[in-house]
């Protein structure tokens, strides 16, 4: 397996519209094992085959460490309620802001297989889940950031989350 290059927000190909997988190659298995290698280097939540440089509509979201999700073809068939929380990027290294997302969705998508299955998530899961999506659209974070926050913003709010999490018994 390989490491790949993350692009970031100086690249234009992040704004351009990534086109479907027709047939799923040796290349194509080939992307998800590269883009699974480099999302775990880069200790990401999830990447799309754009920030790699390949407009190819597939992305990897991993949440939970080793259950990475890989969506081919992904598309939001529901949403449900809504969540604001801080997000940042692989392509847009030490930004991060408060971002509007549904609380819930459900996303089809095929994977490596060409099988066609679903899978819903909430709270982060889902976040991750229209993030990456959107990087396929050619959309980032930034265009649907309700504000900035800055890196002390960012690590009182660690802090802050980590005591609640504590205090409820969340280890």
């Amino acid at each position: 397996m390989a490491l790949l290059n993350i692009v970031t927000d100086e690249d234009p190909i992040l704004r351009r519209i990534s086109r479907p997988v027709d047939q799923i190659t040796p290349r194509i298995i080939t992307l998800l094992d590269d883009m699974r290698d480099t999302l775990h280097k880069a200790e990401g939540a999830g990447l799309a085959a754009v920030q790699v440089g390949v407009l190819r509509r597939i992305a990897l979201v991993e949440v939970e460490e080793g259950n990475t999700i890989e969506l081919i073809n992904p598309e939001i068939i529901e949403r449900f309620g809504s969540q604001n929380e801080v997000e940042g990027c692989l392509s847009l290294p030490h930004q991060w802001g408060v971002t509007e997302r549904p609380m819930k969705v459900t996303v089809r998508a095929m994977n490596r297989h060409g099988e066609s299955f679903t899978v819903t998530g909430e709270g982060l899961l889902a976040r991750a889940l229209c993030h990456e999506i959107d990087h396929l659209d050619g959309k980032l974070f930034i265009d649907c950031t309700i504000r900035m926050i800055d890196e002390e913003e960012l690590q009182s709010g660690s802090k802050r989350s980590r005591r609640r999490r504590s205090s409820r018994g969340n280890g």
